[in-house]
């Protein structure tokens, strides 16, 4: 009976990582009908952050101001300033990132970016507008999912340590098997309904911030609209670059910074 310990811990694992789960799904659900956001349009930056968080408003503003030639962004991962005059806060962070030489590489830029107060006040701005989720608010549906991701290969682990345990049993293994499939068929089954019910996972975006990003345009459209070009870069991220060069520039980013 040395796996009893085994399948104890198993359930442990199963059942806290789907107990959040479930507690996130409830209290998304508690706002998923407010009208916060009725009526209210994003901005280019709001609907970044919403969609990526702060990397993602980096991204923009710095896609932005290459494509008006404010910004050279080179292929070797370098950005050169061209025009020193930011038209708003997100620009000045990133050309004050760049520093006095004028010359710096992307992925310090777009860190520095990210952590600048002109992106903690869009953060701020529409925590309280109800559109994304606030720092401190306990686990979010996403966190949540990948919990209950890491528990289903813990579950798996667990049950071949039990059955490669070379302690004699007097249960048959087969059932043993069958005991250890219990508290795998409940992550999985989590895992199943919250791809129906709550996808997609957002760590940004309250449901109903959500719902306003539902509206926005996700294809790139013509590249001479700067407008619909951007918002797709804005709600699908760098992968949404049609230009090749452009793209080139932000593979340098580091290795694990988001896309």
């Amino acid at each position: 009976m040395f796996w009893v310990p085994l399948l104890l811990l198993a359930w442990a694992v199963a059942g806290v990582a789907c107990l959040r789960l479930c507690l996130a799904a409830v209290r998304g659900a508690a706002v998923a009908d407010s009208d916060a956001g009725a009526g209210r349009d994003l901005t280019l930056y709001e609907a970044a952050f919403l969609s990526g968080g702060p990397g993602r408003v980096a991204d923009v503003t710095l896609v932005a101001m290459a494509r008006q030639r404010r910004l050279l962004l080179a292929h070797t991962g370098w950005a050169t300033v061209v025009d020193p005059c930011g038209r708003d806060e997100m620009e000045r962070s990133v050309i004050g990132a760049i520093g006095p030489q004028g010359q710096s590489p992307i992925a310090p830029v777009r860190a520095a970016a990210a952590t600048a107060d002109a992106v903690r006040g869009i953060a701020e701005r529409l925590v309280g507008a109800g559109l994304a989720v606030p720092d401190g608010a306990g686990t979010t549906v996403a966190e949540a999912v990948r919990q209950v991701r890491l528990a289903v290969p813990a579950v798996a682990g667990l049950a071949t340590a039990a059955l490669l345990m070379p302690v004699p049993s007097d249960m048959p293994r087969f059932l043993v098997a069958l005991w250890f499939a219990l508290p795998l068929a409940l992550t999985l089954g989590c895992l199943a309904i919250a791809r129906f019910e709550v996808h997609p996972y957002s760590p940004w975006a309250s449901p109903a911030g959500q719902r306003l990003l539902g509206t926005l345009p996700r294809g790139a459209g013509d590249a001479a609209d700067d407008r619909t070009y951007l918002t797709s870069v804005a709600v699908r991220g760098i992968r949404a670059v049609g230009e090749p060069e452009l793209r080139a520039a932000f593979a340098h980013r580091g290795p694990h910074e988001g896309h």
